[in-house]
């Protein structure tokens, strides 16, 4: 495997979690005795340009299936932050209703949503049925992948967009260069692109070493982003750090040779004072990993063995990483809960085999403790799931395990 972006063919292993499932492969009861196909899930570092990403890149196809669970109007974080988004840049780049918005990944259309309430044109390019529900909300969207005879039907029937956005999606999809091409050949002249990709900084501020999974094939920090854009033809405008999905980077862009924001040449010189271009810095980074990981599992058996009974809170694809590589199953956690209406009740987590129930059962049954799987909203979740009855323990899994009686 090379880099992903300047093709050096030198990476070196940064942290191995082993052979994994795709996160988002729940199991029905029935499938749960047949075999289950793995995946490696190394994360590597470019010696050359300094990108962080995995090494090996399972099928788009297995990774984002038509029946992806996945719905981003189910998060009201992500739900709060499009809504932001859509402010911010009717501020900056301002537009009018004939102006088109493209979104690449666009799911449910959530995102979508916000610009249409401003009047501007939508198009979502989605390539998983979550394009169905987006049509049926008046939210137009091309299901497909976002490819160069995408791009031709779009310039065809749309003409070229005044905003493309991304969001969780840019570092989701292979060949980024090919990506970025077709971006730039989409956008007018005046036009913007707007990315937002789980920052590589927060992983390692954060220690969220639980983002890594198949779905996301690299983790930017700027220089690597400044080095795409380029080879593009495109320019980095400006980049903000924002609290998106437990820390993410906020990039614009535009084609041709532009100047780079003050903001954004600060975050360079606060990501090489991190050591995000340090090779030192990602052998310490292994090291608390597989810490991290003795420490959640031997907290975790040490109150089974004492007959506590846990439950996860919340299914997320971060979650599954976690629990796949700490080797927490079914005979650890007795269920995981989901809000009402998530695709993924009813089913059992890929690789662990733990059922996901709708999240009343967690008031009814009230567990000794409740695991905290997407602890980077922990707190928010925590104050909810008190107020609405929960009288156990809280469990938070990162980036130090510990008991919550709160």
């Amino acid at each position: 495997m090379k880099c992903q972006i300047c093709g050096n063919k030198k990476l070196e292993s940064v942290l191995d979690l082993g052979h994994q499932p795709i996160v988002q492969a729940y199991l029905t009861k029935q499938q749960l005795g047949k075999p289950e196909t793995t995946y490696p899930l190394r994360f590597c570092r470019c010696r050359k340009c300094g990108l962080l990403q995995l090494d090996y890149i399972a099928d788009p196809n297995l990774v984002f299936p038509k029946n992806y669970p996945y719905r981003t109007g189910l998060t009201n974080m992500l739900i709060r932050n499009f809504r932001e988004l859509a402010d911010s840049l009717e501020k900056k780049h301002s537009f009018s209703k004939k102006d088109l918005i493209i979104d690449i990944g666009s799911n449910d259309g959530t995102l979508l949503q916000g610009f249409k309430e401003k009047g501007a044109r939508v198009l979502g390019v989605e390539p998983t049925d979550a394009a169905k529900v987006a049509n049926k909300n008046g939210i137009p969207t091309i299901q497909e992948y976002f490819t160069k005879d995408t791009v031709k039907k779009i310039l065809k029937k749309y003409g070229k967009a005044k905003i493309v956005t991304a969001t969780n999606a840019f570092a989701h999809i292979p060949n980024p260069l090919e990506l970025t091409k077709n971006i730039k050949s989409v956008l007018a002249p005046d036009g913007v692109f707007v990315s937002e990709s789980q920052y590589l900084m927060d992983i390692v501020e954060k220690f969220e070493f639980d983002t890594i999974y198949h779905e996301h094939l690299r983790f930017y920090s700027l220089k690597p982003l400044i080095r795409l854009f380029a080879l593009a033809g495109m320019s980095l405008l400006d980049a903000e750090r924002i609290s998106s999905s437990g820390g993410s980077i906020r990039a614009c862009a535009a084609t041709g040779k532009k100047t780079m924001s003050e903001r954004a040449k600060k975050l360079i010189r606060r990501e090489v004072q991190a050591g995000l271009y340090d090779p030192k810095s990602w052998g310490r980074f292994r090291a608390q990993a597989i810490n991290a990981k003795n420490n959640l599992l031997k907290l975790l058996i040490d109150l089974k063995q004492r007959g506590a009974k846990i439950a996860g809170i919340t299914s997320s694809a971060r979650s599954n990483t976690l629990l796949g590589f700490t080797k927490i199953d079914n005979q650890i956690l007795d269920y995981s809960v989901e809000k009402a209406g998530s695709p993924k009740i009813g089913l059992f987590t890929p690789g662990t085999h733990i059922p996901v129930l709708e999240e009343n059962k967690l008031f009814k049954d009230q567990p000794d403790y409740a695991l905290i799987l997407s602890w980077h909203i922990g707190e928010e979740l925590m104050k909810i799931l008190r107020k609405n009855g929960y009288k156990g323990k809280f469990i938070m899994p990162l980036p130090k395990a510990r008991i919550y009686e709160k």
